[in-house]
């Protein structure tokens, strides 16, 4: 179904895929769609045990940036775990990976909260703030780490 092979790999090795399509399941689309509002194909949805959304991804990306999106939806689903060293983990493979996707800023932020809510320690928040003005100093996800300084 994914024509890249680390888009497979990391999909077949860390999530259960299911795959509802427009036109071939119309009436499971319809339903779905309406469930979890999605309002446009693809989209990709990261649900936790009990079938909440966690992260989202809608419309096409190139495989760079839909394997980052997978990495970030990946690290939510831990840290809304509680699993904040995966979480950690996950954020961190994107920047350090994929530093060039659009995702790679907001997994350095949530990279930071994650050692943060796993340690408690205030300097990872710092820290944080400091890597923002090395690397992605223009993003929104800056200006957010900016009160951290």
């Amino acid at each position: 179904m994914y024509p890249d092979e680390r888009v497979a790999r990391l999909i077949t090795e860390n999530l259960i895929p299911a795959r509802v399509h427009v036109k071939d399941q119309a009436a499971d689309f319809k339903k779905y769609g309406e469930k979890y509002d999605a309002q446009w194909t693809p989209t990709v949805l990261f649900l936790d045990p009990e079938g909440v959304e966690q992260h989202r991804i809608e419309g096409f990306l190139p495989n760079d940036d839909f394997l980052a999106q997978l990495m970030l939806g990946l690290g939510q689903l831990a840290f809304r775990g509680g699993d904040f060293t995966s979480a950690e983990r996950w954020f961190r493979k994107v920047v350090d990976t994929l530093p060039d996707t659009d995702a790679a800023p907001e997994a350095q932020y949530w990279a930071g909260v994650a050692r943060y809510k796993g340690s408690g320690e205030a300097s990872a928040l710092g820290a944080t703030a400091k890597a923002f003005t090395e690397r992605y100093q223009d993003s929104s996800w800056a200006k957010k780490a900016s009160i951290w300084k």
